[in-house]
């Protein structure tokens, strides 16, 4: 599903983000990033969805080379994946229910089709009832919810979270971890970026844990292991 070889990042700047990673996740799996601040985890993250490229080394995904796809061909490879971001990144303009039909409408999916999709990911986040409901009348939670079913909608075989709970209230987050969980239990590779402590150590899952760009652990039904 995932694997990268030998992969190293450095920016522009001369920051070496990651350096020598070596990783490999399979289908199904549900797996977080965990490592302090700078460590390198927006980067790993980040790589698996080409917003970045890396400076050396190989990252396949579906036994494709991601650094090797042309810019042509990356919305094709983002189809294949759903992205949820900390800040949630709605269309501030668009209801609920558009938020999420974008993302099929942009692969020219039929009407229909959309319609019937859209309505069946709302209820699987417990807002299909808020369908008409705009951004700002939403709460956090809520906001992160819609972010969620727009990433799942095109029934992607990978979800990349970066801190998808650092906003959130405790309780709130507990509530979107229980929505995680019912879409890994379906199947698809959940892959999350967490300062959350209590959550890592609760919701047992693997913990890959980043430092100074290298992995230093990789434990199944690991602990967060750090001061969050």
């Amino acid at each position: 599903m995932i694997l990268m070889k030998d992969v190293y990042k450095t920016y522009d700047n001369g920051v070496t983000a990651l350096n020598g990673i070596n990783v490999e996740i399979a289908q199904g799996e549900f797996v977080y990033i965990v490592g302090p601040s700078g460590a390198g985890k927006s980067s790993f993250i980040k790589l698996m969805y080409r917003e970045i490229k890396p400076t050396r080394g190989a990252l396949f995904i579906n036994n494709k080379d991601v650094s090797e796809i042309k810019e042509k061909d990356v919305p094709l490879l983002r189809r294949n994946i759903g992205v949820i971001f900390q800040d949630f990144r709605l269309l501030p303009k668009l209801s609920v229910y558009e938020n999420v039909a974008f993302a099929l409408e942009v692969i020219e999916e039929h009407p229909r089709n959309i319609r019937k999709r859209v309505m069946e990911v709302l209820d699987l986040v417990g807002l299909k009832n808020k369908a008409r409901f705009f951004p700002n009348e939403l709460s956090g939670g809520e906001q992160q919810r819609v972010s969620i079913a727009r990433a799942i909608v095109n029934h992607p075989k990978i979800v990349i979270a970066d801190e998808p709970t650092g906003n959130l209230d405790p309780e709130t987050s507990w509530e979107i971890m229980r929505v995680f969980e019912e879409i890994n239990n379906s199947g698809t590779t959940i892959i999350m970026a967490t300062h959350s402590k209590e959550i890592v150590n609760t919701i047992k899952k693997r913990v890959i844990a980043i430092e100074d760009g290298t992995i230093v652990r990789d434990e199944h039904r690991g602990d967060y292991g750090y001061e969050s």
